[in-house]
């Protein structure tokens, strides 16, 4: 592992900055949907409790990681704050399925950045890939939990599902100023150098 290129370092600032502010949504979203499940769906509370606690610790080791490679978190984490709470509090109110089903959505889509960026970082910051790495088996328990909730998938749930991911791209790009397109080409790029 060797000097990073300038453009190799960028790209890994970015993949701190948007992992942050990805697991400050979370935080948000899980944190809406605990005050809405305690009144109504208790019997979530405490998986959805455990899994705000790993969203926490995982936020904590992206701000840790930030200084060591000239990042800083997203320039507008409201969006993150906002979108996050209102999407954890309105799937809450539909129920436990519409908890799972979000919590599915967007662990998935966690999944798929993270093997990318898993691939890019081998090479390059085996600290952040080890970091990474770790995180990414949890956001795997949390994806797994999720989908053993859901009962078969019907039509309305699919369409939750696939709105709440593409929701989940657009706060990526909209809260990174489009970096997460650049780094998601830089990724692609690189794995197929």
């Amino acid at each position: 592992m060797g000097e990073l290129s300038r453009r190799e370092a960028l790209t890994v600032a970015r993949i701190v900055r948007v992992n942050h502010a990805g697991e400050f949504g979370a935080i948000r979203i899980y944190s809406a949907q605990i005050l809405v499940a305690r009144h109504v769906w208790p019997d979530c509370v405490p998986s959805l409790s455990e899994m705000l606690g790993h969203e926490r610790q995982h936020c904590d080791a992206f701000r840790a990681a930030m200084p060591a490679r000239n990042s800083r978190p997203c320039r507008v984490m409201q969006f993150w704050s906002w979108g996050g709470w209102l999407l954890g509090f309105f799937t809450a109110l539909l129920g436990p399925q519409g908890i799972w089903a979000c919590t599915a959505a967007v662990e998935a889509t966690v999944h798929r950045h993270l093997d990318d960026q898993l691939n890019y970082l081998a090479e390059r910051d085996r600290g952040l890939h080890a970091t990474i790495l770790s995180i990414r088996e949890e956001e795997l328990a949390h994806l797994h939990h999720a989908e053993e909730q859901l009962p078969a998938q019907g039509p309305l749930l699919r369409l939750l599902r696939a709105t709440i991911a593409v929701a989940t791209g657009c706060l990526i790009w909209l809260s990174t100023w489009g970096d997460s397109v650049r780094m998601a080409r830089a990724l692609r790029a690189a794995r197929l150098s």
